[in-house]
C-alpha cells in the first residue's frame, strides 16, 4: 500500500516498539498491507444491549437499512446502511471500544503507471473546502490525539482512515477527512499537483531540469529495492489484461506522463459518494455517524462511477509464462550469487467462497509459516539461494495469487531452485503434511484470530481492511468479520476426513495444475543504474532543448513561486480553522500501568493485573553484560538458532511444532539502551512468550527447553542463518537506510548504539559477509562461541521476569515461574566486560546502488551540557512537523524528513527517508536553530504542539503492550514520579523553552556526526562541491 504521511517520525519513548508488526507486501507504493497480530488483548464488556439507530432516525437522515447482525467474533453490532440518495453504503459497528475507528474507501483502478491514484491519495490531504490551508493532514498530526492517522493506496481501491480514543477529537478527524475527499482544493491548484506528484525543477536557466515531486522520490525509492521490482514484474506478469497489470503506486519511469487534467478527471469520476464504502467502528453513538454523513451525502446525486470503476477479473492462462528482468546492483562487486527466481500463480479466475480462502490461508502457513515449514526449509537447506521471496498467499485483490522464490542464487541453479519448488509441493501432495505440524499451524492461526491483537494498530481499522477485501467487489461485507464457522467447519473436516483430503486437492488444483503461472528470473546488471540515469538525463536535455529563454525563465521563476509557497507559513486564520483539543481535554497524568514487583525463588518479578481474555504474556530477562564485546556480533544469530535448532531428544521442526500447538509463540531477541545519567547501557536478552492460562505450564518448561536444552551443532542450518541474515540485512540497507543511518551515528555517539550497531547495522552486515566464509572452515570455534554466550547470560543472577495477566492467572502461574526459576544455572556471571567503544566520528556515506537517499546528522546534547527537561518532547516534535516536513519533504522533495530525540543517550538525530538531496538537506538540519530563534507561534499553534506530544507520550496500548512498557521503564530505571515531572513540563512548555532550545540544537550543527547511505554519483557530486567532505564506505 501507499501511505501518505511518508516516513517521519518522532520517538517521546521507544517503549512501544514492538506493539505492532506491519508487514506491507510490496511497501508504500500500490500494493497491500497485513496486519500481523503479535500483543495483547482488551477488556470489552459487552453489556446485553448494544446502543443502535432507531429505523426512523435512520429514515430521517436519508438512510435505510440493509442488514444488521450481531458479529460474536469481535463483540460488536454491525448495521450495514445505504444512503438513498447516492447509494453510498455504510458499515456501522457498534460496540465498547474506545478506539474509535472511521474508514472512507474508494474504488480507484488506474490505467497505466502513472501513479494518478497514489498521487490523489498524497494531494487531497492538502486543503479543502471548510479546511483552507496548506496542508491540514499535518495539522492534525501537530496537534490531535488520533491513534491512526493515514491513507493507503492499493491496486484498486484507495483507503483514508483515522482513529482516536477521545469523541471530540475523533469527530474532528472524521470532519477533516471528508471535507478533504470530497471538497478538496488539489482540483483547482496546480501546484499542489506539482508538489505532491511530479514537476520539472529548474534554479537558473542555467542549470539542469531536474524531476522533483514527493510521490516521483517516493517509488524512485520503491523501484531501487530489487525484491520490489521482482514483486511488480509477478503482479503484472500475472495480471497482463485488467488493472493490476499497471502500477497504482507509479513507475518513476512514468509518472512524469501523468498531466493536471488526467489528475482532475480522476477524482472527479471516483470520489464521489456512490463509489464510496464508509465504515465506523467503536464506542461512540452510532446516530451521531449517520448525522455526519448526511451532511456531506446529501449534497450529492447518484454516479455511474460504480459501474466504471468495477474490476474486471483476468482469464486464466493456457499455459506458464517466463519473464526475465534486470535489476541494479553496484559496479564492482562479485555478481556470481546475485540472481533471483519466483513462481507465480494467479489460483482462481474469480474470487473464492470464504471456506476456501481460510483453507488456503492454513495451507500457505503450513507450506511457509514458519521455518519448520516444509516448503520453506526446502528451499533454505538446499544450500540453492540465500533467502525466501514471494509472500506465499496474497488474498486481498478480486483474485487470489501464490507466489515463492529464492534469491542468492546462482545462474547455474535457477532451474534447480524451479524443479525443487514443483518437486517440493508434488511430494506434498502426495503424502500429505505432517500430523504436529498440522496440529500445530490450527493452534497458531486460531490464537491468533481470537486474541485479536493487532498491536498499535487499531481494532478496527484491523477489521475494517478485512471487510473492505470483500466489499470493494459488491459482496458481503459482514462475512469476512466471521471466522467461527468456516473454522469449525474446517477442523471437524480434517478430523472427519485427514488432512491430506483437505490440503492436497488444494495444492493439485490451485498450483500444480494451475497453468496460470508465470516465472520471474531476476538477473543483475552493474550498468542498469547509469543507463536508466542516462536516459533520463536525454529526456531532460531534450525539454530544455525545446524550451525558448523565456520558457526557461519561466520555469525558473515557477520553481521559485512554488518554493515560496511551500516555505510560507499559513495564515492563522486559515490554522484556525482546524478544530483542536485545548489543554482542559487533557488528562494531568501519565497513564499509570498497575505494577506489582515481588520475587520468587530470589528473582525479581514484575507482575501486572490486566483483563488479558485469558492469555498470559510473559517477557523473562537476562543480562548481557558479561558477554566479551567479540561475541557481540554472534548474538542475533544465537538468539535464532536457539528457536531453529534442535536438543538432544527434539529436531528443530518437531520443537517447532511443539511450541505451535502448545503456544501462542515464543521470541528471543537482544535488548539494548542508554540510561539517562549512567555511562553503562542496559544491555540484556529478552525471551518473549504467550499462551492461554491453562498452558502456562508447557509455555514455561518450552522456554526451558529453547534456552537450556538446545544444541549448536547443526552446522549446515547455521550457515543458512548467516546467509538469511545477510540477505536481510542488504534489504534493510535498499529500503530503510534511514535505520542504518541511525544506527551508524549512535554507535559514534555512545556505547549502547555501538552495541546496537554491532548486532544490527554496517558492522554487524560485514561481520556476516566475512562470517558466511567462515562457517565451513571454523564451525568449531563459532559452535563453542554460541555455547560461550549461553554460559554467559543464562543465569539465575540479574535475571527478571515480567508477567501481564489477570490476577487469578498471575497466581496459578507462579508455581511453573518457580519451577523454570530452580532449572536456571545460579553461578554468579563474570564480571561486567568492558564494552568501552565508538566508531571513529567522522563523516561517512555509505554508497549503494540506489535512486535516493539517507541522510542523517546527529549530536548527543547532554555531552554539550544541556539538562532534559519535557519541552523538548514538544520541540523535537513541533520541528519534525513543520520546519522539516516543510523544507526536506514538501520543497526538497523526499518521502519523509524528521527529527528524534532520544532521552534515554541524549543523541539528536536529523534523518531523511527517499531523500533526491545530500547537502542541501544537511544545511537545512544545520539551520534548525535560527528558525527557532525566529519562531513565532501564537497560543493556539503551541497548544497544539503540546497535544501532539501527549497523544504521542500516551499512545494507545493493549494490555500485554502497557506490561511490556512497563518493563522497559523499569529497566530504564524511569520511575512514575519522572514520568510526572516530565509530564508537567511537557504541559508547560511556553515560547521561551522553544528559543532557548535554539542553542542546545546549535550542538548538532556545530559538533553534529553526518552519515547517508546514498548514490555513488551524488556521493561524488557532494565530495567535489565539499573536497572530501564524506569518507566512503561501499556496502552491497
Amino acid at each position: 500500500m501507499v501511505c501518505t504521511s511518508g516516513f517521519w517520525k518522532v520517538e517521546v519513548e521507544s517503549e512501544q516498539g514492538r506493539n505492532c508488526e506491519i508487514v506491507a507486501r510490496g511497501g508504500c507504493g500500490g500494493w497491500w498491507v497485513t496486519a500481523i497480530v503479535r500483543l495483547g488483548t482488551e477488556k470489552w464488556v459487552v453489556g446485553a444491549e448494544i446502543a443502535g439507530v432507531n429505523d426512523e432516525v435512520a429514515e430521517k437522515l436519508g438512510f435505510e437499512k440493509v442488514s444488521e447482525q450481531f458479529i460474536g467474533e469481535c463483540k460488536s453490532k454491525a448495521v450495514l446502511f445505504k444512503h438513498k440518495k447516492t447509494s453510498t453504503e455504510v458499515m456501522s459497528v457498534s460496540n465498547e471500544d474506545e478506539n474509535k475507528v472511521f474508514g472512507i474507501v474508494f474504488r480507484t483502478p488506474p490505467k497505466d503507471s502513472t501513479g494518478i491514484p497514489h498521487i490523489l491519495e498524497h494531494s487531497v490531504l492538502c486543503g479543502s473546502r471548510k479546511y483552507p490551508l496548506k496542508e491540514p493532514f499535518v495539522e492534525l498530526l501537530k496537534g490531535s490525539l488520533h491513534t491512526f492517522l493515514n491513507a493507503f493506496t492499493y491496486p484498486d481501491r484507495t483507503c483514508y482512515p483515522v482513529a482516536s480514543t477521545n469523541m471530540k477529537d475523533f469527530y474532528n478527524l472524521v470532519d477533516v477527512y471528508l471535507d478533504a475527499v470530497f471538497f478538496p482544493k488539489c482540483i483547482e491548484d496546480f501546484q499542489t499537483f506539482q508538489q505532491e506528484g511530479w514537476h520539472y525543477e529548474l534554479n537558473n536557466p542555467a542549470e539542469d531540469i531536474t524531476y522533483k515531486g514527493v510521490v516521483f522520490n517516493e517509488m524512485k525509492g520503491v523501484y531501487s529495492q530489487p525484491d520490489n521490482i521482482l514483486e511488480r514484474a509477478a503482479k503484472q506478469a500475472l495480471f497482463p489484461d485488467n488493472t493490476y497489470g499497471v502500477d497504482s503506486g507509479g513507475d518513476p519511469k512514468v509518472i512524469p506522463k501523468l498531466t493536471f487534467e488526467e489528475f482532475k478527471e480522476f477524482h472527479r469520476k471516483y470520489y464521489h459518494p456512490s463509489n464510496a464504502r464508509i465504515w465506523f467502528y467503536g464506542d461512540d453513538d452510532p446516530s451521531e455517524r449517520l448525522q455526519i454523513l448526511s451532511e456531506y451525502l446529501d449534497m450529492f446525486d447518484a454516479s455511474t462511477a460504480p459501474e466504471e470503476s468495477k474490476v474486471a477479473p483476468q482469464k486464466l492462462f493456457a499455459e506458464p509464462v517466463r519473464i526475465v528482468e534486470k535489476y541494479p546492483v553496484g559496479e564492482g562487486g562479485n555478481l556470481k550469487k546475485k540472481r533471483m527466481v519466483s513462481h507465480n500463480w494467479l489460483l482462481s479466475d474469480k474470487p473464492l467462497d470464504l471456506q476456501t480462502e481460510l483453507e488456503l490461508k492454513f495451507l500457505d502457513h503450513l507450506l511457509l509459516g514458519t521455518p519448520a515449514s516444509p516448503l520453506r526449509k526446502a528451499l533454505l537447506e538446499s544450500g540453492l539461494g540465500d533467502a525466501i521471496v514471494g509472500g506465499g498467499v496474497d488474498d486481498e485483490l478480486l483474485q487470489p495469487q501464490f507466489g515463492i522464490g529464492l534469491k542468492g542464487i546462482s545462474e547455474d541453479n535457477i532451474q534447480k531452485v524451479e524443479e525443487l519448488i514443483m518437486s517440493t509441493l508434488q511430494k506434498l501432495s502426495e503424502e500429505g503434511f505432517d500430523k504436529d505440524a498440522v496440529e500445530a499451524s490450527i493452534n497458531t492461526i486460531e490464537f491468533s484470530l481470537r486474541e485479536n491483537n493487532t498491536g498499535s494498530f487499531p481494532r478496527g481499522l484491523s477489521l475494517m481492511l478485512r471487510s473492505i477485501d470483500k466489499w470493494i467487489y459488491d459482496m458481503d461485507p459482514f462475512e469476512p468479520l466471521k471466522y467461527e464457522k468456516p473454522l469449525m467447519a474446517l477442523k471437524v473436516r480434517i478430523a472427519e476426513e485427514g488432512s491430506k483430503a483437505v490440503f492436497s486437492p488444494l495444492i493439485e488444483k490451485f498450483i500444480l495444475n494451475n497453468p496460470h503461472r508465470v516465472t520471474i528470473e531476476m538477473q543483475p546488471d552493474p550498468e542498469k543504474a547509469s543507463r536508466d540515469e542516462a536516459a533520463k538525463k536525454e529526456i531532460l536535455e531534450k525539454v530544455k532543448a525545446s524550451m525558448t529563454e523565456e520558457d526557461l525563465a519561466e520555469l525558473a521563476r515557477a520553481t521559485w513561486e512554488l518554493k515560496v509557497k511551500q516555505e510560507t507559513p499559513d495564515p492563522p486564520e486559515a490554522l484556525r480553522t482546524v478544530p483542536s483539543l485545548s489543554l482542559h481535554d487533557i488528562p494531568k497524568e501519565p497513564i499509570c500501568v498497575p505494577t506489582e514487583i515481588g520475587d520468587i525463588n530470589g528473582v525479581k518479578v514484575l507482575q501486572h493485573d490486566l483483563f488479558t481474555n485469558d492469555v498470559l504474556y510473559s517477557e523473562v530477562v537476562f543480562d548481557m553484560s558479561s558477554l566479551k564485546q567479540e561475541l557481540l556480533p554472534l548474538v542475533p544469530l544465537f538468539c535464532q538458532s536457539l528457536l531453529e535448532m534442535g536438543t538432544k531428544d527434539l529436531t528443530f521442526v518437531q520443537l517447532n511444532q511443539l511450541i505451535g500447538r502448545k503456544t501462542g509463540g515464543i521470541s528471543v531477541y537482544p535488548f539494548t539502551s542508554s540510561v539517562q545519567g549512567k555511562e553503562d547501557p542496559c544491555s540484556h536478552i529478552i525471551v518473549l512468550g504467550k499462551s492461554m492460562a491453562g498452558c502456562a505450564e508447557d509455555l514455561f518448561n518450552l522456554m526451558n527447553c529453547v534456552l537450556q536444552e538446545v544444541q549448536f551443532t547443526d552446522q549446515q542450518r547455521f550457515k543458512q542463518f548467516v546467509s538469511q541474515s545477510k540477505a536481510r540485512m542488504e534489504d534493510e540497507l535498499r529500503g530503510s537506510g534511514d535505520e542504518i543511518v541511525r544506527a551508524r551515528m549512535n554507535a559514534k555517539l555512545n556505547m549502547a548504539g555501538w552495541i546496537s550497531e554491532q548486532m544490527g547495522g554496517i558492522s554487524y552486515l560485514e561481520f556476516l559477509q566475512s562470517l558466511e566464509e567462515k562457517v565451513d572452515n571454523y564451525w568449531d570455534g563459532i559452535s563453542s562461541s554460541l555455547e560461550e554466550i549461553r554460559k554467559s547470560i543464562l543465569s539465575r543472577k540479574g535475571c527478571l521476569v515480567n508477567m501481564t495477566a489477570d490476577r487469578k492467572t498471575l497466581t496459578d502461574t507462579k508455581k511453573f515461574v518457580s519451577k523454570f526459576l530452580d532449572l536456571l544455572p545460579s553461578n554468579s556471571p563474570v564480571e561486567r566486560a568492558s564494552w568501552n567503544a565508538r566508531l571513529p566520528p567522522n563523516n561517512e556515506a555509505v554508497v549503494i546502488p540506489t535512486q535516493v537517499n539517507y541522510v542523517g546528522k546527529a549530536a548527543n546534547l547532554y555531552d554539550a551540557g544541556y539538562q532534559l527537561d519535557g519541552s523538548a518532547y514538544v520541540i523535537s516534535k513541533h520541528i519534525s512537523n513543520t520546519w522539516l516536513w516543510d523544507r526536506v519533504r514538501v520543497s526538497g522533495g523526499a518521502y519523509g524528513g524528521f527529527c528524534d530525540f532520544n532521552t534515554h543517550s541524549g543523541v539528536f538525530s536529523f534523518l531523511s527517508y527517499r531523500d533526491p538531496n545530500l547537502l542541501k538537506t544537511l544545511d537545512v538540519y544545520d539551520a534548525t536553530g535560527d528558525f527557532l530563534r525566529e519562531l513565532e507561534m501564537d497560543d493556539d499553534t503551541l497548544t497544539k504542539a503540546i497535544i501532539g506530544t501527549i497523544s504521542e507520550v500516551d499512545a494507545y496500548e493493549l494490555p500485554d503492550a502497557k506490561g511490556y512498557s512497563s518493563l522497559l521503564r523499569y529497566l530504564r530505571g524511569i520511575t512514575e514520579e519522572e514520568r510526572q515531572r516530565r509530564r508537567e513540563e511537557i504541559l508547560s512548555t511556553s515560547l521561551k523553552d522553544f528559543k532557548e532550545f535554539a542553542d542546545v540544537i546549535d550542538a548538532v550543527m556545530d559538533k553534529g556526526v553526518r552519515v547517508a547511505v546514498a548514490s555513488p554519483d551524488d556521493v561524488e557530486a557532494a565530495n567535489k562541491e565539499r573536497s572530501n567532505f564524506f569518507q566512503v564506505k561501499k556496502a552491497l
